[in-house]
């Protein structure tokens, strides 16, 4: 018996000044939390759904710490000597 090919879809990173924002549409289970509590930034309607710069990065941040999966990544740029990753 044949098993089922899974075929891997690829990373996505979106970049802005103040933060990285990386999505693995691997692991996601399309849970919604993302686009109910950020929709500026998050917004399935568009192909490149995520506009990291719609809102301050910590408020970014914020709401991708809230990712169940954890698909959602993010890394927040040096600025004026600060800086932090996840």
């Amino acid at each position: 018996m044949d098993e089922p090919r899974f075929h891997a879809k690829r990373v996505q990173t979106y970049e802005t000044p103040g933060i990285t924002v990386t999505f693995d549409p691997n692991i996601c289970i399309h849970s919604g939390v993302c686009v109910r509590g950020l929709r500026p930034v998050f917004d399935v309607s568009r192909r490149d759904w995520v506009h990291a710069d719609a809102a301050p990065p910590e408020v970014v941040a914020a709401q991708i710490a809230r990712c169940p999966s954890g698909a959602l990544q993010y890394r927040l740029h040096e600025r004026d000597g600060q800086g932090g990753e996840q």
